[in-house]
């Protein structure tokens, strides 16, 4: 019988106006994958707009490396990012305007996501 792979996921509700926040989950997440943990950041709340195409060129966080740097180092990893929908509606964020990769997810995967998870942090 195999083991449960360890999995973590990551629930970022921070984007711009707070760009340590924003960028924490996804230092982790890196290091998580790294250690062959799988690894799980969701956006909600405000943190939609790190999705948003062109977004994330304008985010940097004092002493951490570029948000945009930590997101594609993420995705080379294979890091999973989903994005919740009426999070995204709300701000009148269109799916078609999402960076490749972002995965829109209503409440429903969401759970899934979480009950499967050995751990989950909030930022």
């Amino acid at each position: 019988m195999s083991e449960k792979p360890e999995k973590i996921v990551y629930v970022c509700t921070h984007a711009g106006e707070d760009p340590e926040r924003a960028s924490l989950p996804f230092v982790l997440a890196n290091a998580a994958l790294t250690m062959d943990v799988q690894a799980v950041v969701v956006l909600q709340s405000t943190g939609v707009y790190l999705a948003k195409k062109g977004y994330l060129d304008n985010v940097f966080a004092a002493g951490l490396p570029p948000l945009k740097e930590l997101m594609d180092n993420y995705f080379e990893q294979g890091g999973k990012l989903l994005v919740c929908v009426p999070c995204i509606k709300e701000r009148k964020i269109a799916e078609s305007d999402l960076i490749q990769g972002a995965e829109p997810t209503a409440a429903a995967k969401l759970t899934m996501e979480l009950l499967s998870a050995t751990a989950t942090l909030v930022y």
